[in-house]
């Protein structure tokens, strides 16, 4: 095995693509769903030829009428050079042709549902795409993102406990060696580009890493710190399958003048407390009711009431229920506010029954997002990592994903 010297080298934490303050969906659009066919697969990544999903709710439920368009994009998420005929068989925007208003909820919506590639839209490349959905004036109503691989090198990849003192109880490392015995590779320093996702949050993904050894037709990503993610602590839950009843983590449920009032346990902060372990799904969210045999179209909307007793130092930071519910947006409608009459910080968010993870993240003014202030951080907790392989050729006119790679935290290495 040779290792190779480099001179220079540059990671660092990313948000990709558009930021958080240039959109604000709408109030009347909830319970955006966009994911693979397979089951317990939450994340939009598909293989080139594989199908999405997507499904929203519409509270106007006045059968407006959207269409769709898919965009493909650069490494960073700004939108590519490349004409629609390039990446798109058929279409790129249309219709969506698949709606259903809901049956006997108090809160009525309009159940809208799409899957790509369809009959008028086929993916030919892969690559990083937004898929935005318009309304009839022709205004986008919310954007998502998604990846399209293919499967031309293979990538293994380990959990390994922070090698530096100072937070080898508090980080999680991220090792990979990406194997390519049948794809040739002339300049992988500059050509291979990985990224790494932790719960598939793009708001803290690591790019900018280059291999560290070559070993025959493998590339080996053996860093440590420069790999490194916080932890942060199990995610909460809590399930509203049944709308009109208490259960696990739900302290009562009261019906208001419109809506039902789900109010969920306080949370208290445990950053400084032993870890505990307990199954979550990782920041995730399924829709369920017992009231009805489709839950798109039966299960209601309640107004969730949250909580949290925190003790720590946190001035100058906001503070926001965080979850894949809201593709993980930090706002104004998941904002908590300080209640000085309870001692406590609340929040109140419509949310459509189901069963749903979220953790409390803070914000500072300058942007910084820290998933540990309020519960800590640990070694031990269970994390999804994803590390997508990027490959832009010299002269290329588009980036390539030719791989992805999969690992979990419950089983961390020494």
């Amino acid at each position: 095995m040779k290792k190779y010297l480099l001179f220079f080298f540059y990671i660092y934490f990313v948000q990709f693509g558009y930021s958080q303050s240039d959109f604000t969906e709408p109030d009347y659009i909830k319970t955006i769903i966009f994911k693979p066919t397979a089951t317990n697969n939450y994340a939009p990544i598909i293989r080139l030829g594989e199908k999405l999903v997507l499904t929203f709710d519409d509270l106007n439920a006045d059968e407006h009428n959207y269409t769709y368009k898919i965009e493909h994009c650069t490494l960073d998420w700004e939108i590519s050079n490349l004409s629609e005929f390039e990446f798109i068989t058929g279409y790129a925007e249309d219709r969506i042709r698949d709606f259903e208003n809901s049956v006997n909820t108090l809160q009525p919506y309009t159940n809208y549902s799409l899957t790509i590639p369809n009959e008028a839209t086929k993916i030919k490349i892969s690559g990083n795409y937004i898929l935005s959905v318009i309304n009839e004036d022709e205004q986008v109503v919310f954007k998502r993102k998604f990846v399209v691989y293919e499967p031309k090198v293979t990538v293994g990849v380990s959990i390994y406990k922070s090698r530096d003192i100072s937070t080898i109880d508090t980080k999680q490392s991220v090792e990979f060696i990406i194997n390519h015995p049948n794809y040739r590779i002339n300049n992988p320093s500059l050509e291979i580009i990985p990224v790494i996702l932790q719960n598939n949050n793009w708001q803290t993904a690591i790019i900018g890493l280059k291999p560290q050894f070559y070993r025959g037709t493998q590339l080996l990503y053996k860093y440590n710190k420069e790999t490194s993610f916080w932890g942060g602590n199990e995610f909460l839950f809590f399930d509203s399958k049944s709308i009109r009843n208490s259960t696990l983590n739900i302290a009562k449920v009261e019906l208001g003048q419109e809506l039902y009032h789900t109010y969920l346990y306080t949370n208290e902060g445990r950053i400084g407390k032993p870890y505990t372990l307990f199954p979550d799904i990782n920041g995730n969210f399924i829709i369920r009711t017992l009231d009805g045999n489709n839950s798109n179209l039966d299960a209601d909307y309640s107004w969730v009431h949250f909580s949290l007793e925190s003790f720590e130092n946190l001035e100058e930071k906001d503070i926001y229920v965080s979850g894949n519910y809201n593709n993980w947006l930090l706002n104004k409608t998941n904002k908590l506010h300080y209640n000085t009459n309870s001692g406590l910080y609340e929040a109140t968010i419509l949310l459509k029954q189901g069963f749903y993870n979220y953790q409390y993240v803070t914000k500072t003014k300058k942007g910084i997002i820290s998933n540990h202030d309020i519960d800590g951080s640990y070694y031990q907790t269970e994390n999804d990592y994803t590390v997508f392989v990027y490959y832009k050729k010299f002269g290329d006119r588009y980036t390539k994903v030719i791989g992805i790679g999969y690992g979990n935290s419950e089983k961390v290495n020494n």
